[in-house]
């Protein structure tokens, strides 16, 4: 199932994506899930059965939002390619990086990420987005996978000089409409193995990075093990798996992202997550 969070009409709902349509599942399942984050917690139960009655409005008419737009929390891995660790001259370590992203960072597929007013510093990193349905602690890389609900595209949009203000990465990643979550997720079960999938980040249409699933250097069950170890994960929670080499501040000249610019993340047979970019409004 290809799943989404979008508004309609000014009203938020979320629901199925199949062909050119999209299904307010939501609406019909109102009094069971107040929204996608609870209906993953409840094993998408009904969902399948509810399509059949759900209202479909074309995919040109809609507005997106962030796949899930309320998660108990957001865990972003970082340096998790060879080639980003090594653009940034950082050490190997035994452990994941791992830092945070607020909920009300993200903005939806088609939305503009937002440069802010404060910084010309913004960059792109293209990321595969990992969604939990089985939530849990002290999770073996040998049952992560079977906590895992879906996955989805992210551009993890940071503020380059507000991350080198200390070496916390947290400021930097935090502005808001800076994360771009979608369009959809898709379920483990329609989008099959990972690892052969290609990541791709293109600027104004040129690619800019470009690395297959298999090139991370913490997989995804040791990720989900790593972090249940220091947090209880919930379901709806995000992982953000890390972005590969060739980040914008890592140029000669540095390439940042710029208002009018378009950025898009695709992962290969899941979607394409594109945005254009915009300044923060005075």
């Amino acid at each position: 199932m290809k799943l989404a969070t979008v508004a309609i009409d000014g009203r938020t709902t979320w629901g199925l994506v199949e062909g050119d349509n999209f299904l307010d599942v939501g609406a019909v399942l109102a009094t069971r899930y107040a929204d996608l984050r609870a209906a993953i917690a409840g094993t998408l139960a009904g969902v399948a059965d509810a399509k059949s009655v759900a209202a479909a409005t074309p995919l040109a008419g809609l507005s997106w939002l962030p796949v899930i737009p309320n998660p108990d929390k957001i865990l972003c891995v970082g340096l998790n390619y060879e080639t980003h660790r090594k653009e940034t001259g950082r050490a190997e370590v035994e452990h994941p990086t791992i830092f945070s992203r607020y909920s009300n960072s993200q903005t939806g597929h088609l939305r503009p990420i937002i440069r802010p007013r404060v910084s010309t510093d913004l960059d792109f990193e293209g990321e595969l987005a990992v969604i939990i349905g089985k939530g849990g602690r002290y999770i073996s890389r040998n049952e992560a996978m079977g906590h895992v609900a879906g996955y989805s595209c992210y551009n993890d949009g940071s503020i380059r000089d507000f991350q080198r203000h200390t070496h916390q990465f947290t400021p930097g990643k935090n502005f808001p409409d800076t994360g771009a979550f979608g369009p959809w997720m898709m379920t483990t079960d329609e989008l099959g193995e990972l690892a052969e999938l290609k990541l791709t980040t293109r600027l104004n249409g040129q690619v800019v990075q470009e690395a297959r699933i298999k090139h991370m250097i913490f997989d995804i069950p040791r990720q989900i093990e790593y972090c249940s170890t220091f947090t209880r994960l919930e379901p709806g929670d995000v992982i953000v798996s890390g972005t590969p080499g060739g980040v914008g501040a890592k140029r000669t000249p540095p390439l940042w992202m710029k208002p009018g610019d378009i950025v898009e993340v695709e992962v290969e047979k899941l979607a394409i997550l594109r945005n254009p970019v915009a300044d923060e409004a005075t």
